[in-house]
């Protein structure tokens, strides 16, 4: 398991009373979970089919996303030169992207957005997500996710602060309010999820989240494709280009063919020539 260190915390502004804000500026991203391989049940197929084949990479989704590219054509026993970084490689050049879905990495992200993930879950196909649900969780300890562009302007941050802090007390203020107004309901649970679900259409897009998400190697690839681009929302460029340095780590024959180049405003896009795969 790896993981991206948070970033650094602005301090609660002293004059926002009598609320206390948390301000992130960037994602946290860790990663949860990552596949392995049942040896046994591998080689026993191999076996009884008459292969003596190993891959030369003791990645599991790179020797995943290659055992069943040999599936396809059964060329277990016809390997091209170059193993496995050759054989992706041209996975990769004939956009084979199929056999890419068997490789799965599960990641969890904090400090993003609201605004970020109404985004991220427009991917749908090879992603499954659990988010926290404002419905249950108190949202009374106020975080929120600061856009650079406002946060390096003296005057924007403060009016964004004091913004944040108004908007966070209608919040708190409408919560007790309806705790009161659904006090006859017996069921403490549920009155409370009444109260939080009606107070929480007032929090802006910048209340901060936090996001389980799973996904194959061909839906991470197509994430970053769409995100880490200088045409995205600058928070999920910086998200996406987190996801792809952990990726290329941890399977550089499926995320090597990636570029990271520096933009204008110090974030990074990716390129690859090898697209929509």
């Amino acid at each position: 398991m790896g993981s991206i260190q948070e970033a650094p915390e602005a301090p609660s502004p002293a004059d926002i009373q009598p609320t206390e804000i948390r301000i992130f500026y960037e994602p946290t991203v860790y990663l949860v979970a990552r596949q392995t391989i049942s040896e046994e049940e591998l080689e026993r197929f191999l076996t009884e089919h008459g292969f003596n084949w190993q891959s030369d990479t003791e990645v599991a989704a790179e020797r995943l996303v290659e055992t069943a590219g040999r599936l396809c054509y059964m060329s277990f026993a016809r390997p091209r030169p170059g193993g496995n970084a050759a054989y992706l490689r041209h996975i990769l050049e004939a956009g084979h992207g199929s056999v890419l879905e068997h490789a799965v990495w599960s990641f969890l992200f904090v400090g993003v957005s609201r605004a970020l993930t109404h985004e991220l879950v427009r991917h749908r196909a090879g992603f499954g997500y659990s988010q926290l649900s404002q419905r249950y969780v108190d949202e009374s300890v106020a975080e929120y996710v600061e856009p650079k562009v406002i946060a390096e302007d003296p005057e924007l941050h403060q009016l964004w602060v004091e913004t944040i802090a108004r908007t966070h007390q209608a919040y708190v203020q409408l919560a007790r309010k309806l705790l009161e107004k659904f006090r006859d309901e017996p069921d403490g649970t549920l009155r409370r999820k009444l109260a939080r679900q009606a107070a929480r259409s007032v929090l802006p897009n910048a209340t901060e989240t936090k996001i389980f998400v799973t996904a194959n190697a061909r839906a991470w690839r197509h994430f970053i494709e769409m995100r880490a681009s200088r045409w995205a929302d600058v928070e999920i460029r910086q998200l996406a280009v987190k996801v792809l340095r952990i990726l290329q780590q941890e399977a550089p024959h499926l995320f090597g063919d990636y570029e990271l180049r520096a933009l204008p405003d110090g974030t990074y896009e990716a390129i690859t020539m090898y697209r929509k795969v």
